[in-house]
């Protein structure tokens, strides 16, 4: 009880009704993830996505990840999920980026390629619950400029990183030790498993 108490103090020192506007309007959040600190924006809206590509001067070859809180979500937004993922997801320890085919429903600039799109279910409450009240998938991509250093904790990201973003989250700003990224897997329509990131 005293945990959770405290998990709901400090989600209150952000709103997340003040964030869902700004993701509604198509605007940038800074905010930490199950795994790095992120930059993100609805994935379904092609002008924000275009900015979050530009504020990360990443205009070629960008692959932007996008976060969902729950298998149903996930479903909206991929033509296929393979009944592997279930017992894949239920017993993979570390947060678990999975590669799909022929995405749908989202901004058609999230990939350089337009066919695939790496969704990933998240485990941060903060995270699960912002996307809940959203009610669809955010970006998620480092808080970083492109080629740059990958930022450990917030007082890594750089000052062009903070600036151009509409809303920061306060909450785990005071963290030292950041997570390590996702493991990122890809599953053929046969099931066969393939690992691109450890």
């Amino acid at each position: 009880m005293v945990a959770t108490n405290l998990r709901t103090f400090m989600f209150a020192n952000d709103n997340l009704e003040s964030i869902e506007s700004v993701l509604t309007a198509g605007g940038l959040i800074l905010y930490p993830t199950d795994t790095v600190w992120s930059i993100g924006c609805d994935a379904t809206n092609p002008t924000a996505v275009e900015r979050l590509a530009r504020l990360k001067q990443k205009d070629q070859s960008r692959n932007f990840s996008i976060l969902v809180d729950s298998m149903e979500m996930l479903k909206k937004y991929v033509a296929h999920v393979h009944p592997r993922i279930d017992t894949l997801l239920h017993y993979h320890s570390r947060p678990l980026t999975v590669v799909f085919d022929r995405p749908r429903n989202l901004a058609s600039n999230l990939s350089s390629t337009n066919d695939t799109i790496g969704e990933r279910i998240v485990k941060d409450e903060f995270c699960r619950r912002l996307i809940r009240r959203f009610g669809k998938p955010i970006v998620a991509s480092s808080a970083k400029i492109y080629k740059a250093p990958h930022p450990n904790n917030f007082g890594e990201i750089s000052s062009a990183v903070i600036k151009g973003v509409d809303y920061v989250v306060k909450y785990r700003q005071y963290e030292k030790h950041g997570n390590d990224p996702s493991v990122v897997v890809q599953i053929s329509d046969e099931g066969d498993l393939t690992f691109l990131r450890n």
